[in-house]
């Protein structure tokens, strides 16, 4: 539900704080901390995630060091987000050796699926038509497209070629907005860890 249909249906404001709280619109005075509704912040999990987090230990360091980093993000992050797929992650995980396939659905079982509309599509076409991402890319494409359409607050990637890419991203903000969306914020785990105050 949305931030409109919750104004509208429950008569809260929200504060801008992250995670999202909520109050009351006719109240004058704060409520307690425990009485205030927390919107958890939206994140899509693209399908590189998912296979560094249910991959058998790797012996490439970098490879190594990024499952670490996954697994970290997963065992003490998730739970702060509402995690969502879509369909092109599921098929994406499936494909490959059946075990490691098997390892990857059963981590994404139960979680919400984003479904592939004619915006999502014509926004993926965008991304490519005009320079985001190359041609050969669609999928990556379509996982941006997904994650700006149904409004995610993040897309947490390891694709750091065409989705997470620091030249590419600037570009992709653009192309979005001029179709009239909101990018989400693009992150790896390493990037997602919160904020430590003994840090």
């Amino acid at each position: 539900m949305g931030i409109a249909q919750h104004t509208a249906q429950y008569g809260f404001a929200y504060c801008a704080l992250r995670p999202l709280y909520l109050w009351p619109c006719n109240s004058t005075v704060l409520p307690p901390a425990t009485k205030w509704h927390i919107l958890m912040e939206k994140i899509y999990i693209e399908t590189s995630i998912i296979s560094y987090l249910t991959a058998r230990p790797s012996s490439n360091l970098i490879a190594a060091a990024w499952q670490k980093e996954t697994l970290d993000w997963w065992e003490t992050q998730k739970n702060r987000f509402d995690l969502y797929i879509s369909n092109i992650v599921t098929e994406e995980a499936g494909r490959g050796d059946s075990e490691a396939a098997a390892r990857r659905l059963e981590v994404l079982a139960g979680l919400p699926i984003l479904p592939l509309n004619e915006a999502v599509v014509e926004l993926s076409k965008a991304l490519i038509q005009e320079g985001g991402l190359p041609a050969k890319a669609l999928d990556d494409a379509l996982h941006i497209a997904l994650s700006a359409v149904h409004g995610m607050d993040y897309l947490l990637t390891w694709n750091c070629r065409h989705i997470d890419n620091a030249e590419k991203k600037p570009i992709i903000r653009i192309i979005c907005q001029a179709h009239g969306f909101t990018c989400p914020e693009i992150a790896t785990p390493i990037e997602l860890m919160g904020v430590n105050e003994d840090d």
